[in-house]
């Protein structure tokens, strides 16, 4: 998985797809520190519409951008969860800690 960034004003959006594991974690975490270095934007939404797989890493690398986020000032969001993928955040209990669309 590849994950891609599109910005849109002051939101930034980071589009997964596949399978988001701990594979993913170094593309991950690089499209999202540039979305959190740019001053431009000022809120960052996660994209899941084409992810149909996430495991615990996967949690734990969006654990780790919700503290990064919240440093820079800025706000997160968690979109377009499909079925598997919200299951698995609501097992977490992830709704209490995310805002999900």
């Amino acid at each position: 998985m590849t994950p891609t960034v599109q910005i849109e004003g002051s939101t930034g959006r980071v589009i997964l797809s596949g399978q988001f594991d701990f594979s993913a974690h170094r593309e991950f975490r690089q499209v999202c520190e540039s979305l959190i270095a740019n001053a431009d934007v000022r809120e960052v939404l996660v994209d899941f519409q084409n992810v149909n797989y996430l495991d615990s890493s996967a949690l734990g690398m969006l654990l780790l951008l919700k503290e990064k986020i919240g440093s820079a000032n800025k706000t997160l969001a968690l979109v377009n969860c499909r079925d598997a993928v919200k299951q698995v955040l609501e097992i977490a209990c992830f709704g209490k800690i995310f805002t999900i669309r």
